[in-house]
């Protein structure tokens, strides 16, 4: 994915001493996001022991729940710009280790929580911390490899996100097993510690050399934007619609101060990102590519624990095992990717994995409470393989798009979309299963009591919980809510499949094509992967 010159190698611009232990700063690196990845990852399976009463869990509703996963997201997608920039103004090593530790303070008080309530608020400050070491790894990464050497960087670094999706549910599980639930936040506090050390040690300092004037209206108006944006998809996600005036007044709202945003930048002599960077068609692409895939996959990351935990009745423990295949998948296959596209170009490999993708969301729509086991672990290993074979080129393609020295925005860009992607999924595809859940096991309440039906109504865990407190009576309503929430998820599916091919369209029409022999030029790709400013 690197660009061929017929001229003279360039000068390296990273220093010896650096150049040296490179690799071991990318496993600090990878040590770092494996934090953030692994804390989520565990959640996932989690959510129906937090959603059980005291003192198994606290009691914690659907809305709730999804309030936990997303005040993370909220915080988190609202300053990952604001990071970046900060990360190349005042120093990456500075952000990354000012982050990790409050995400470390933030997971200490989430495991003492003892409410809904105070769960979200620490969720909020950890997804705070999670903003400055996100962009802040990427970042350093790119300013400790040498441009011939980035592509399979990534290739790893992205691979060290299947890695976090494989501990977090086989931690969460063994732990929830043995332990109380707030161990599964507990349980950060001492990677923090470790991931502290190693980066003071190990990690150097770098930063943009001429960093120019503060941008203070572009980073105060992308804060709002971005909250207000991120706060209404997660508030229609919610209410299960988006025409509540609750939701359509911050949705227009921050896509009004977002268009203000552009405004501003496009008219600012020191703006904090250069807009003209999205009129490349490749560009634009590569961070469509993460927006939709991750819109696409987290709504049914968030659907699939209930589905192997409530429908199928496996243990927290399990469901994380069954998740091995999708990151085996990505930890195999991400840091190879380069090879690939080396061979047939980011077109071609990205629109294969985003089929892939979608393959493996449409398979949803077949499974039943009796689907075999490997059929479940072969649709994991599909998704990974399609991850694999989509992040690490888009991200190559984002991240040499922008010179060096801005590579703390660059990264910010990569992973704002994704959160943004992401919230976005859960929201919708989360609003689509409840509305067909609730429309699905509504003529199957007759027998609750009248109090009761609202709640019972809400999600599979609360019609589950009004079941069993109906003894045996209560039996033929547990087989209604597995057959509802079944037929929800095959709809949400099908769903997730649709925004996938979508993904897939974006990537085949203006991704780079394969990249010609040596000698020869290559405008596509020099559009995406080598911008005239940068040596």
């Amino acid at each position: 994915m690197s660009i061929p010159s017929g001229g003279p190698a360039a000068a390296p611009r990273v220093p010896e001493a650096v150049h040296r232990r490179r690799w071991a700063i990318l496993g600090v690196l990878m040590f770092s996001l494996l934090i953030v990845v692994l804390d989520n990852s565990i959640l996932n399976v989690a959510v129906k022991t937090i959603a059980s009463p005291a003192p198994t869990g606290i009691g914690a509703s659907q809305s709730e729940l999804e309030w936990a996963i997303n005040s993370y997201t909220l915080v988190f997608a609202g300053l990952l710009f604001t990071a970046g920039l900060l990360g190349d103004r005042i120093g990456r090593k500075k952000v990354l280790l000012a982050g990790i530790l409050v995400f470390g303070l933030g997971s200490a008080l989430a495991a003492l929580s003892s409410s809904p309530g105070e769960l979200i608020t620490w969720r909020a400050l950890m997804g705070f911390g999670a903003a400055f070491v996100m962009p802040a790894t990427l970042a350093v990464l790119m300013n400790v490899f040498e441009r011939d050497e980035q592509p399979k960087a990534i290739g790893i670094w992205a691979g060290s996100v299947g890695l976090g999706i494989a501990i977090g549910p086989i931690t969460g599980g063994l732990l929830l097993e043995h332990f109380w639930w707030g161990s599964i936040f507990l349980v950060n506090v001492p990677v923090v510690v470790v991931a502290l050390i190693a980066m003071a040690v190990l990690v150097p300092d770098s930063k943009d050399p001429a960093p120019g004037r503060v941008d203070p209206i572009g980073v105060v108006l992308s804060i709002i934007g971005l909250v207000l944006l991120v706060y209404g998809i997660i508030r229609g996600g919610e209410l299960a619609s988006f025409t509540d005036v609750t939701v359509l007044a911050p949705l227009i709202g921050g896509l009004l101060v977002l268009t203000a945003f552009v405004r501003h930048e496009k008219r600012s002599s020191h703006p904090s990102i250069d807009i003209s960077y999205f009129r490349e068609p490749a560009f634009s692409a590569a961070v469509a590519a993460i927006a939709l895939v991750f819109f696409a996959l987290m709504g049914v990351t968030f659907f699939s624990a209930f589905y192997l935990q409530s429908v199928r009745g496996y243990t927290a423990l399990e469901s994380g095992l069954l998740i091995l295949p999708l990151a085996a998948a990505q930890m195999v296959f991400a840091p190879r990717a380069r090879l690939v596209v080396d061979r047939f170009g980011a077109r071609a490999v990205c629109t294969v994995g985003m089929l892939l993708v979608a393959a493996g969301l449409a398979a949803f729509a077949l499974f039943d409470a009796d689907t075999p086991l490997w059929v479940l672990c072969l649709v994991f290993f599909v998704q990974g393989t399609g991850m694999a074979h989509i992040m690490p080129p888009v991200t190559v393609a984002v991240m040499q798009a922008l010179p060096r020295e801005r590579a703390g925005s660059g990264s910010a860009i990569n992973n704002t979309f994704r959160q943004v992607g992401g919230a976005l999924g859960i929201a919708v595809l989360g609003s689509v299963l409840s509305t067909v859940y609730r429309g699905d096991i509504e003529g199957h309440l007759d027998g609750v009591p009248v109090a009761s039906r609202d709640v019972a109504g809400e999600s599979i865990e609360a019609t589950l919980g009004v079941a069993e407190k109906l003894g045996p009576a209560g039996r033929p309503l547990i087989a209604a809510a597995n057959d509802a929430f079944i037929g929800a998820m095959h709809v949400t599916a099908l769903g997730s499949a649709a925004v996938a091919l979508i993904g897939a369209a974006v990537v085949a029409a203006f991704l780079p094509g394969r990249r010609p022999a040596p000698g020869e030029p290559d405008r596509a790709t020099q559009a995406v992967g080598e911008p005239a400013h940068q040596s």
